[in-house]
């Protein structure tokens, strides 16, 4: 169901867990509220966020009962100094490289969890690249245009908005790019991607910006859970 103006809450039963929700005045985010302003379609789903899941991306893909390829995290780097928000696939990683170029820089790094939560106006975890506090430069993934609606954070840890591709880069003025690296990863992209990602603007984070800044040196392992900066 779609929102509208006038809609009144309606709860219709999905995947086990899962509502899907129209907004109601007072009851929506920054997020559902800049589509709203637009006039852009969108649908919300709710679903109950176990703050203990290991990886948001696959809690929200499993609860909502949608492939991960259709659901996606947003994650905030720094090209060449200024904050970028990046939109990939939840079971993908974002690649840097490919990130600034995508923004006609040199160098790209994983932005501080603070940096992006003051940014943003989102709380790690939550972050979404529509409604943000300060409007960043987005650049979402190529995949996203293969479908016919996809997800994202609606700017709350257990809330989707569902809308097709082309509208999410018309709500944020969004770059369409190949920013994502997919499922075949080296073992280190893969432990990078399973210590932090949907939404989670955390330790992953740090992982990668070690691994794009000095390829050459190793790092002494460290144990992923405290790694990762869970807000």
């Amino acid at each position: 169901m779609r929102t509208g103006p006038a809609t009144l809450l309606i709860v219709f039963a999905l995947a086990a867990g899962c509502r899907k929700v129209p907004v109601v005045a007072g009851r929506g985010t920054t997020a559902t509220a800049a589509l709203e302003r637009a006039k852009i379609p969108f649908t919300v789903h709710e679903y109950a966020h176990d703050p203990r899941a290991e990886s948001y991306g696959r809690e929200a893909s499993e609860a909502l009962g949608v492939a991960p390829g259709r659901v996606f995290k947003t994650l905030v780097a720094e090209v060449d100094g200024a904050l970028v928000t990046g939109v990939v696939p939840v079971e993908g990683q974002l690649d840097l490289k490919a990130l600034a170029a995508a923004c006609g820089g040199k160098k790209a790094a994983m932005a501080d969890v603070t940096a992006a939560e003051r940014a943003t106006g989102y709380v790690a975890g939550g972050i979404s690249p529509v409604g943000q506090r300060k409007r960043l430069r987005v650049v979402v993934d190529e995949s996203a245009i293969g479908f016919e609606t996809v997800f994202c954070s609606a700017g709350r840890r257990g809330l989707e908005i569902e809308l097709a591709p082309a509208d999410l880069v018309r709500a944020v003025g969004a770059t369409v790019a190949g920013i994502a690296r997919h499922p075949s990863l080296s073992r280190v992209d893969h432990e990078a991607s399973e210590i932090g990602d949907h939404h989670r603007q955390g330790a992953d984070t740090r992982h990668a910006h070690d691994r794009t800044r000095r390829s050459d040196v190793r790092y002494p392992r460290r144990d992923p859970a405290r790694q990762c900066q869970r807000q």
